[in-house]
């Protein structure tokens, strides 16, 4: 049996919110005791995991007295030297506290956008405590339940002000630090601005440094609208933006269920990670997941192995994949090229498109020929079944 568990290499992270997730929903409160961020670590160092992220609230709580931040720092950092866990990305709590009902960057009152501003300068400069190289904003409460309420254009004007307020920070700071943006399409809101990952690759070409900022794609947040995860993310790598990814699991049409990574959709999740192996992504996978509510403490552990585990076991299909003589043969028809059209693609020349035009094709030809495709994708399952 192959070796399935964790390597640092592997770049494996969770956020103090999915581990430290005590199991309350709308309909009932907690069922697992509060663990501090150090005794978090800790246990992500027993799974073997290799980093952990958090919200500035999940780290220092937002009514902590000085003292109070020293002490959990200090404890912070001594589990971080026990275990060799780091932190690669840090963000800003900007939707539980009531101040931020309408939102925080977005908002109609200015003093909230404003004390939005002021929040997340202090979280960047505490993630810059612990070294984060990347920073992840997501706009819980950046939207409405009613369009009488907000200017959706006035809207982005405040967030791209935001974000160009925050970008000009970092370079003054001399901070080496690059910002993802999350995007998802509603809950808590009713609907939620730049609604998907394609949104969020749009706005990021209108900011002052787009350079500085690309996008974090989470997998239950495109799926819960019926959208394909992985092509979102393809878009991103293929811009140049796929600056940190989430990994978890869900129900297409559900609330966001934040399900352990490949437990719900196995073969999505499959060609998600054969696309991050095969164009050799070098990111961190981090886990925005959590146990499911009946769990203790080791079944948040059991919950922590088994999103690694599954990443790794499809790790290993997906080089299967790319090594199996008849997936590749089939592919290898589906794309066969006689190199008789080349001649017709690349760079635009008016001789090129008068040599198109006058070319003849056999459309009911082409039109026949079978693609093989139910072949491959029967072979897919195989594949991940273990029947090749």
């Amino acid at each position: 049996m192959s070796d399935y568990s964790p390597k640092p290499e592997n770049k494996f992270t969770f956020g103090l919110w999915t581990v430290g997730n005590r199991g309350a929903d709308p309909f009932g409160s907690a069922t697992r005791e509060h663990k501090s961020p150090a005794e978090l670590v800790r246990l992500l160092g027993e799974v073997g995991a290799y980093g952990v992220n958090f919200h500035d609230n999940d780290l220092i709580p937002i009514d902590a007295t000085p003292a109070d931040r020293d002490r959990i720092i200090r404890d912070f950092k001594a589990a971080l030297s026990e275990t060799g866990i780091i932190v690669p990305m840090a963000t800003t709590n900007l939707f539980s506290e009531p101040v931020f009902k309408d939102g925080a960057f977005t908002s109609n009152d200015p003093k909230v956008r404003a004390y939005a501003l002021q929040k997340t300068m202090n979280a960047i400069d505490l993630g810059m405590e612990f070294d984060a190289k990347t920073y992840v904003f997501w706009g819980g409460r950046e939207g409405t339940e009613s369009d009488s309420s907000k200017s959706a254009v006035e809207s982005i004007k405040r967030s791209r002000e935001a974000m160009n307020f925050l970008c000009e920070y970092v370079l003054d700071k001399k901070y080496d630090l690059k910002f993802a943006l999350e995007a998802k399409p509603n809950e808590p809101r009713g609907d939620i601005y730049n609604a998907t990952t394609g949104h969020m690759l749009a706005f990021i070409g209108t900011l002052d440094h787009p350079e500085m900022v690309g996008v974090n794609p989470e997998v239950a947040h495109e799926h819960m609208s019926g959208l394909n995860f992985m092509h979102g993310v393809a878009q991103a790598w293929e811009a140049g933006k796929l600056f940190h990814i989430d990994l978890n699991d869900q129900y297409p049409g559900r609330y966001d269920q934040d399900l352990r990574f490949g437990s719900r959709d196995i073969k999505a999740a499959f060609y998600l990670v054969k696309f991050l192996e095969d164009v050799k992504y070098d990111g961190s996978r981090h886990f925005d997941a959590h146990a499911y509510r009946t769990e203790d403490y080791e079944g948040v552990k059991d919950f922590a192995r088994g999103c690694m585990r599954t990443y790794m076991i499809l790790k290993e299909k997906a080089a299967q994949f790319n090594a199996d003589k008849e997936v590749q043969a089939v592919l290898a028809e589906i794309n066969a090229n006689d190199g008789s059209t080349d001649k017709f693609f690349g760079k635009y020349s008016s001789e090129k498109a008068s040599s198109l035009k006058a070319e003849s094709f056999d459309r009911a030809a082409l039109g026949k020929r079978g693609l093989k495709y139910e072949h491959l994708d029967q072979l897919t399952i195989d594949i991940l079944l273990g029947a090749r």
